[in-house]
């Protein structure tokens, strides 16, 4: 009967111990996993804080080219007002132009019915010129002759 009690006693050691060595060895997993926790809990949080500040950054710098369009797209405007007012001014220009065309062509037409008069008075002046040559040299003649 001892002998009997004995191989359980020895046993059931043999399975406390296994059970221990189990134990030891769950709790050292436990433990390890415990640090990976921990360290995966930093790393989240530190990724979460640098998220944030990326965050951060992107809303300063939409801001900034919110503003920056808003200058944009009043200079747009600006110009666009310019441009219709320089389109106005053409425009106007032009008009100006033709009129000033037309008074040219006037004016050189004028200018060619002119040298046209002028020629012709040129021509008859010359064919006047003869005669009074011949009258004057007969005036002069009879001049010498009184």
């Amino acid at each position: 009967r001892l002998t009997g009690q004995q191989q359980e006693i020895n046993s059931l050691m043999q399975r406390k111990n296994a059970v221990d060595e189990e134990n030891a060895h769950l709790k050292n997993e436990f433990v390890n996993l415990n640090r990976k926790f921990k360290d995966k809990s930093q790393e989240l949080k530190d990724t979460e804080e640098c998220a944030q500040k990326k965050e951060e950054q992107n809303k300063l710098v939409i801001k900034s080219l919110e503003e920056e369009n808003k200058g944009l797209n009043t200079c747009c405007a600006d110009l666009l007002s310019d441009l219709e007012k320089l389109r106005k001014q053409v425009a106007q220009w032009k008009k100006e132009k033709s009129g000033d065309d037309t008074r040219i062509k006037n004016l050189e037409t004028d200018l060619a019915e002119t040298r046209e008069q002028i020629k012709s008075l040129h021509s008859i002046c010359s064919n006047l010129s003869s005669p009074i040559d011949v009258k004057q040299e007969e005036l002069f003649k009879k001049d010498c002759d009184v």
